[in-house]
């Protein structure tokens, strides 16, 4: 593949998990992307193991353009291989961007839109880099060993986690993005969860019964609406537990983005958290549930690491 590969993308699409229209969708977007004369090779993976084999393949052989059709965990999947290479081999490397998954958020912080295929080659093309930053959730496995885990997005702790985990089992059913969010949230609210936890938050140390945490280097699906992945910081919404009224008005205002107007919402920004007790509660990194840490753990933010396509 050799210098063919410095010009040419290397595409990995990945097909939503109700693989119905995904054949028409692909068809789409490849014309698209010969309407526009751009060169590539196109790899399918439907498992996350695949994901993780085929863009480290990419990286191997060479090619600077790395493009993901995919949603949140196929493009986490994509920066981590990254953050597995040494620097030089990931400085000339730049990953791109076609939504295509059961949860878009990165995508629609920089204005990427599913329908509008057109547009997002367009802008691909243009190669317009951003150098972004990554926070990274260092902790111990069961086995006692020290593992990390990059994310574009956020790292959630407790209900909304919960919520995630259901809102994937309950997407194929309901198709739409709010209508499966809001049926999760309404089947949580009879199992009304708060957790244990005692964290620390720059010098504030918050030891008491949460109901979520959002940790977010970016939008966070909605909860750190003011995060930005190039600031060098995180920032941080902790929930308390609301009333019942209260959790309907905090429905709403996350649904229509002002989540921070909340009472129970305590909202901060620094460069590191440490979770040092979260008793129970489910973790989940950019929208995938991950293996619960064992002990406590820590999330800080890596400052412009990856070089990310963004709109022109």
């Amino acid at each position: 593949m050799g210098d063919m590969a410095n010009t040419r993308w290397g595409i990995l699409y990945c097909p939503k998990h109700s693989a119905t229209g995904s054949k028409k969708r692909w068809n789409k977007i490849e014309s698209c992307l010969r309407e526009h004369g751009i060169d590539f090779d196109f790899v399918q993976s439907e498992k996350q193991e695949g994901v993780v084999r085929l863009v480290n393949m990419m990286i191997n052989n060479g090619y600077k353009t790395i493009i993901i059709v995919g949603g949140d965990s196929a493009l986490n999947d994509a920066a981590n291989c990254l953050m597995a290479v040494d620097k030089e081999t990931r400085d000339s490397i730049a990953l791109g961007l076609i939504p295509n998954g059961l949860m878009n958020d990165f995508a629609h912080y920089w204005n990427f839109k599913e329908s509008e295929i057109e547009q997002t080659v367009k802008w691909l093309k243009e190669r317009r880099v951003r150098k972004i930053d990554l926070g990274c959730v260092r902790y111990k496995n069961a086995k006692g060993e020290n593992c990390h885990r990059y994310f574009l997005n956020c790292v959630n702790i407790g209900l909304i986690s919960a919520i995630m985990n259901l809102r994937r089992q309950t997407r194929s059913l309901f198709g739409s993005r709010t209508l499966s969010f809001v049926c999760s949230l309404a089947l949580m609210i009879f199992q009304r969860l708060d957790y244990k936890m005692h964290l620390k938050i720059n010098s504030d140390v918050i030891k008491r019964k949460v109901m979520t945490v959002c940790i977010g280097n970016a939008s966070g699906y909605g909860q750190t609406p003011n995060a930005v992945p190039y600031n060098g910081l995180l920032d941080v919404s902790v929930v308390y537990h609301p009333e019942m009224t209260q959790l309907i008005e905090g429905i709403y205002l996350l649904i229509t983005g002002k989540f921070l107007n909340h009472h129970s919402v305590h909202p901060y920004r620094t460069n590191e958290v440490v979770v040092n007790e979260a008793v129970r509660a489910m973790v989940s990194v950019d929208g995938r549930l991950m293996k619960t840490p064992v002990g406590p753990f820590k999330v800080t933010v890596e400052q412009e690491v990856i070089n990310f396509l963004i709109p022109a």
